[in-house]
């Protein structure tokens, strides 16, 4: 019998390393280099999972004079999931995210929750070159490109807010490429013109480009669309960019975005902008204007949030950030209505100080602003009045 089990023990461990030469491991491979990835042993996919949450606190006060508040915000502005990856080795890839708070999902101005912001498929043609087919964002002004995620104060500027060209459905391309060590960009998107999670459609279109150039070569990480220089550029480093978009037959009052207009009418929208990064500084400046072939909402006497936003804007913002990790910006926001808009839309300046805590860069980091808002109005006179805001921004 002691025979017969040393005899079957040795064929056990004679045929186990042929075994596990046939067996194929079909889990898949997880890290956590950037966020939470899942990969096949055999690369015919690769999933990558992040969330981000910000949670935010705010305030008014009733006047400029008055500190005593006005109202005040408290919520979760942002909650989303991110997924992107590959598929085989075809130089397919796929990014797409989701939203999941009312703020987030526009549900007050379309009427719907709209979960899904982005939805997109690309195929790499070369190193250089790639095309995208889907729901994205717009190659528009810089800082609407730059991920909310990766902003340095609380929010975008209100010339963000209110000229951003923000998502369309349609197809998009990329190309880059450099001379020594001037590097540039082109980017160009043809679109329905209707806006994200639109199902209505016409025989206009949109049409977009944009230009990005780099004389003094490219940003660490990419850090031309990261606010503030987490990176700490070594030596001085500056892109220019230009943008340019028409919608044909538009019908929403802000473009792809905002209420629906009771016509159509033709949008045309020009952003010129600029960032600059050196050893803890960065510099960032954005212009922005709108123009309407009509005003289908004044036309018909119906000015209640119903008129395309037209006039110019622009934003500036400086910071430093310290061997800490705290960081300390100033931004000046100017906004002017055209003309027709004078009796519906005040001039705004709005004077904002950030402070900034990065514990992992921006992916986690707790931040505050005060600004005081000051209007100008055809009709009133008005001494401003101050907000503030704190927000924290947690994710993977």
């Amino acid at each position: 019998m002691l025979r017969k089990i040393i005899w079957f023990i040795g064929i056990f461990f004679l045929a186990a390393p042929a075994l596990a030469q046939t067996e194929v491991d079909e889990r898949a491979v997880i890290s956590f280099d950037q966020g939470l990835g899942f990969f096949a042993p055999d690369s015919s996919f690769g999933l990558n999972l992040r969330f981000r949450m910000q949670n935010r606190m705010g305030m008014n006060t009733v006047s400029g004079t008055n500190f005593s508040p006005d109202n005040f915000e408290a919520n979760v502005r942002r909650l989303r999931l991110r997924f992107d990856g590959f598929v085989g080795q075809s130089g397919l890839t796929y990014y797409l995210q989701l939203s999941f708070t009312r703020g987030d999902q526009d549900w007050d101005v379309t009427g719907f929750p709209g979960i899904l912001r982005d939805a997109m498929v690309f195929y790499n043609f070369t190193d250089n070159f790639y095309m995208g087919m889907g729901q994205g964002k717009l190659p528009g002004n810089r800082q609407r490109v730059i991920s909310s995620g990766q902003q340095q104060f609380v929010d975008r500027s209100l010339v963000n807010a209110l000229f951003n060209i923000d998502r369309d459905f349609g197809m998009m391309a990329y190309y880059s490429n450099r001379y020594s060590n001037f590097h540039f960009n082109l980017k160009g998107a043809l679109t329905t013109g209707e806006g994200r999670n639109i199902q209505k459609t016409d025989d206009g279109l949109a049409y977009t480009g944009r230009i990005e150039l780099l004389p003094l070569g490219s940003f660490k990480n990419d850090g031309d669309f990261l606010e503030g220089d987490l990176m700490r550029e070594p030596s001085p480093r500056i892109s220019f960019g230009a943008s340019y978009s028409f919608n044909n037959k538009a019908r929403r009052t802000l473009g792809q975005r905002g209420y629906e207009l009771p016509a159509p009418a033709d949008i045309t929208s020009y952003f010129l902008d600029a960032i600059a990064k050196y050893q803890g500084w960065a510099l960032q400046g954005e212009y922005a204007t709108r123009r309407a072939s009509v005003q289908p909402g004044l036309e018909e006497d119906m000015p209640d949030n119903l008129y395309i936003y037209t006039g110019e804007g622009l934003s500036s913002q400086v910071s430093y950030i310290f061997p800490g990790n705290t960081e300390m910006a100033v931004r000046y926001t100017y906004v002017r209505p055209h003309d027709e808009l004078r009796n519906f839309e005040p001039k705004t300046n709005i004077y904002t100080l950030g402070a900034s805590h990065y514990f992992t860069k921006h992916r986690n980091k707790f931040q505050v602003n005060v600004s005081y808002h000051d209007k100008q109005s055809r009709f009133f006179e008005t001494n401003g009045h101050w907000n503030v805001m704190m927000q924290f921004e947690l994710g993977i």
